[in-house]
C-alpha cells in the first residue's frame, strides 16, 4: 500500500515498530500524570505547571540540542535519551507504588523528562532522514511517524483510563517504564550507516548563530516557524484543561478523560493517514492553512460545546487541526532544510512546538481561574482563527512581492 512505502527500509521499520509500543506508554503515564495531580490537587494551575515543567526545556535547550545532535552521532545519543527516559520512567513508577504523593517530587520528574525530551525528540526528528534510503519516501516516513504517534495518542489514554479505573495510577506508570524494552531492542538491532564525525571546526555558540541566522533567514520557514509559535503558546495549550471539562463540566471520571484525549487522537490520526498519502509536499502550505481555520474553529467549539458528545465530536477535529498543522509544518522543514542545517532547523520548530506549549499551559491555567475554563478555552480558539488569518494575508502578500519582482526582472531582460 502506497501508506505504509516507508515500512520496505528495516531500519525505519524497528524505528516505527519500537517507537509505537513505546509511545502507547508515554501517554499512559501524561494521561495518568494529569489525572493524580488533578485527583490530588483539584487545581488548574498545577495542571499547568506539570505541563509547564514538562516541556519548558525544550525553549530553552531545543537550539543547542539541535547543534549537539549536528555535531555527534544521532544513533548513540537516541539510544542515550531512550535509556535514560526508562530510568525516570522507573523512579516515577516506584514513588507511585510506594504512595509517595509528593506533588514537587512529581513536578521534578516531569522536569528531568522534559530536559531528556529537548534532546531525544530533535534526535528522532533528524535520525530519520538516514533510515531512508529514497530520500522521496520521507514526508510518507515523517507522516507514518505523525501516525504512529497519534494512534499512540488514542491508545494510550484509553488504556490508561481503564487501568486508572480498575487499578491505580501505578500500573500506569510501570506499563510505560516497560515500554521501554522493545524500543531499545529495535535500536540494538538497527544497522544504520551513520557518518564518522569528525572534530567539529566552530565553537558551539558559533553553530548556535549559524543556526539562528540561517531559519531567520530565510522567510518561508521562519514564518511557518513563527505561527506554530503562536499555535503552541495560545492554542493548543486548551488540552491542559480537558480534565476540568471531563470531571466538573460534564461530570466524569478518568474514563470520561481519557475519551478526550482519544477523541483528539482520532482526528489525528485520520490526519495522518491523509498526509501519509501525499504524492508531492508541494500543497503543504495549503494545508497548513486549512488546518489552521479546522484547528481554532473547533477549540471554539469545544469550548461552548453543551453536551460531551458533541464535545467528543469538536475534540476530534482539533485533532485532526492540530496534526495537520504541526506534521505539515515539520515535513516542510525536513524537507526544504539543508542537510547541514536540518537538525538545528528541527530544533527551532521542537522549541516553537513543545517549547512554548508550557508557557501556553501557565496563561490558559491562570485564565481558568479568573474567567472560567469554558472562556479560556473559547479565547485560545478564536486566538487560533485570528492568527491563521494574519498568516494567509501574509502569504499573499508573499506572492505579491515575488510576482513583482518577476515583472522587473523581465522587464529589466527585455530593455
Amino acid at each position: 500500500m502506497n501508506i505504509f512505502r516507508s515500512l520496505k527500509y528495516r531500519n525505519f521499520k524497528l524505528f516505527f515498530y519500537g517507537q509505537s509500543i513505546s509511545l502507547i506508554g508515554t501517554w499512559m503515564q501524561k494521561t495518568a500524570v494529569s489525572w493524580l495531580v488533578y485527583r490530588l490537587t483539584g487545581s488548574a494551575v498545577l495542571l499547568g505547571i506539570v505541563s509547564f515543567v514538562s516541556l519548558i526545556p525544550s525553549l530553552i535547550l531545543a537550539p543547542y540540542a539541535g547543534s549537539i545532535v549536528d555535531r555527534h552521532n544521532r544513533y548513540r545519543i537516541l539510544v542515550i535519551t531512550q535509556v535514560v527516559s526508562m530510568l525516570q520512567a522507573g523512579a516515577l513508577a516506584f514513588l507511585i507504588l510506594f504512595k509517595f504523593y509528593n506533588i514537587p517530587a512529581i513536578i521534578g520528574l516531569s522536569l528531568v523528562q522534559g530536559i531528556i525530551n529537548a534532546f531525544d525528540v530533535t534526535c528522532r526528528q533528524s535520525i530519520m532522514v538516514e533510515m531512508i534510503d529514497d530520500k522521496a519516501d520521507l514526508p510518507n516516513a515523517i507522516a507514518l511517524n505523525s501516525t504512529m504517534t497519534n494512534f499512540a495518542r488514542i491508545a494510550g489514554p484509553a488504556v490508561a483510563g481503564i487501568i486508572l479505573s480498575t487499578f491505580g495510577e501505578d500500573f500506569c506508570f510501570f506499563g510505560n517504564f516497560l515500554s521501554y524494552v522493545p524500543v531499545l531492542a529495535c535500536l540494538f538491532m538497527m544497522k544504520l550507516n551513520t557518518t564518522v564525525i569528525g572534530k567539529p571546526q566552530k565553537g558551539i555558540w558559533t553553530e548556535l548563530q549559524d543556526g539562528f541566522k540561517y531559519v531567520s533567514g530565510d522567510r518561508d520557514l521562519s514564518s511557518l516557524i513563527l505561527m506554530l509559535t503562536v499555535s503552541s503558546l495560545f492554542v493548543i495549550p486548551f488540552n491542559t484543561l480537558m480534565p476540568i471539562f471531563a470531571k466538573d463540566i460534564f461530570n466524569g471520571d478518568a474514563k470520561t478523560f481519557s475519551w478526550f484525549e482519544s477523541a483528539a487522537g482520532v482526528g489525528s490520526v485520520i490526519s495522518a493517514v491523509y498526509l501519509a498519502n501525499l504524492k508531492t509536499s508541494k500543497n503543504l502550505v495549503k494545508i497548513i492553512i486549512a488546518a489552521g481555520i479546522v484547528f481554532g474553529a473547533s477549540v471554539l467549539m469545544v469550548a461552548y460545546a453543551g453536551r460531551l458528545p458533541f464535545a467528543l465530536v469538536f475534540m476530534s477535529f482539533t485533532g485532526l487541526g492540530m496534526m495537520a498543522q504541526t506534521s505539515a509544518i515539520n515535513t516542510y522543514i525536513q524537507t526544504h532544510a539543508i542537510p547541514a542545517m536540518r537538525a538545528r532547523a528541527i530544533s527551532y520548530y521542537v522549541m516553537a512546538y513543545q517549547g512554548m506549549i508550557p508557557v501556553g499551559s501557565l496563561m490558559v491555567g491562570w485564565l481558568a481561574n479568573e474567567l472560567g475554563p469554558r472562556m479560556a478555552v473559547g479565547i485560545e480558539g478564536a486566538i487560533g482563527l485570528v492568527a491563521t488569518g494574519v498568516f494567509i494575508l501574509y502569504k499573499k502578500r508573499q506572492h505579491t512581492e515575488t510576482v513583482m519582482m518577476r515583472k522587473t526582472a523581465l522587464a529589466g531582460r527585455v530593455n
